[in-house]
């Protein structure tokens, strides 16, 4: 059983072992910052749900790496997202520019929002009418007022 025990320790504590050792950083911290900002706004490829600087995925790394070339060539900012577009189209934006393909990107939720809540008013109304209208039949009060009675005994 201290055999056990003695296992059980040895592979809790060796986790480090197992550790993978971390990507180093530019040689020059200003690229490095620079890349951070710039890769904030592109989307990632794989996740599509994460930007490119906080994806771990294979692709988000190759594209870090050829951001950080694009920076030390000396490209602006406006000029490495050009080239993202150019090559990924405007999906790889997190603010799509404002054009007719993108329209309804743009609108659309506010588009199903305003038909949404027509829905729901056209649907409260009808509703409201429906209610008002619909009252019980002098048959169909004395009947319930016989099965009250009739259940209060």
């Amino acid at each position: 059983m201290k055999i056990l025990y003695v296992w059980i320790l040895v592979f809790l504590t060796s986790g480090g072992v197992w550790a993978k050792e971390a990507m180093p950083l530019a040689d020059d911290p200003a690229v490095e910052q620079r890349l951070i900002v710039i890769s904030e706004e592109l989307r990632c490829l794989v996740c599509q749900n994460e930007s490119l600087a906080g994806s771990r995925s294979d692709l988000a790394m190759d594209l870090r790496r050829e951001l950080r070339g694009l920076i030390k060539q000396g490209k602006t900012d406006e000029q490495i997202k050009e080239f993202m577009v150019s090559r990924y189209g405007d999906f790889v934006l997190y603010r799509p520019p404002v054009k007719p393909s993108t329209w309804l990107l743009w609108a659309g939720p506010f588009g199903l929002m305003v038909v949404g809540i027509a829905s729901l008013f056209v649907y409260l109304r009808r509703r409201n009418t429906d209610i008002g209208t619909g009252g019980l039949t002098d048959d169909e009060r004395k009947r319930a007022d016989a099965l009250l009675q009739e259940g209060e005994k």
